[in-house]
């Protein structure tokens, strides 16, 4: 799909911002990476500012991001639980890399925008905080869990957003845990909120495949 010249300074600027940071890249650099003649005013035509862009980039990839989130939980009821966390946790990485450049500039210069870091907040950092601990609350197995859905959707959620930023920005997974052991680790952790029976945490089923 062709992408047309607004697409691809938004794109191309965020990239550029996530990598070196947005006081560290020019307009001219910008128009350079979107196929435009550095120097030559085209990014003007579309934006009246480098601000502008920032803003635009931003505010349409929390839109993107809050739809995503909300398909997050998506999951067929009739898979065991721990498959369905397997799930979850994995939609949710997934998102979180979709936005990477985007959690990246928002750590790292959005503190210089406080309208900005609104956006971000209210449209991707504290839907994926909520959702995770909705879809704890709405899946039957927790329905006996004395949850906190707030606190524990910012503990898991916070995880994912933890993973991608310390690889993004150190060159390694925390821990050195790759994708595969957080995943089975972020998922033990879900299972032990299950309710107790018995004394003893209910045990579900694991999927085999």
């Amino acid at each position: 799909m062709t992408r047309s010249t607004r697409e691809r300074i938004l794109e191309e600027a965020l990239r550029l911002f996530a990598e070196r940071g947005y006081a560290a890249t020019s307009v001219a650099e910008i128009e350079a990476a979107a196929g435009l003649s550095p120097g030559a005013g085209g990014l003007y035509r579309h934006f009246r500012s480098k601000y502008e862009v920032l803003a635009a980039a931003v505010n349409e990839r929390a839109v993107r991001a809050e739809a995503r989130i909300a398909a997050m939980g998506a999951a067929d009821p009739a898979l065991p639980v721990g498959e369905r966390l397997t799930r979850l946790c994995g939609a949710g990485l997934a998102g979180v890399g979709e936005e990477s450049e985007l959690i990246l500039v928002f750590f790292r210069d959005l503190g210089r925008f406080p309208e900005l870091v609104e956006v971000v907040r209210a449209g991707l950092l504290q839907p994926m905080f909520d959702a995770v601990g909705s879809w704890l609350l709405s899946q039957p197995e927790y329905g006996g869990a004395d949850l906190d859905p707030s606190a524990v959707g910012a503990v898991l959620g916070g995880a994912l957003v933890h993973h991608l930023l310390f690889e993004e920005t150190v060159g390694e997974p925390p821990g050195r845990a790759g994708r595969d052991r957080f995943v089975a680790s972020w998922v033990s952790l879900a299972l032990g909120l299950l309710p107790m029976a018995n004394g003893c945490p209910r045990e579900p089923e694991l999927s085999q495949t």
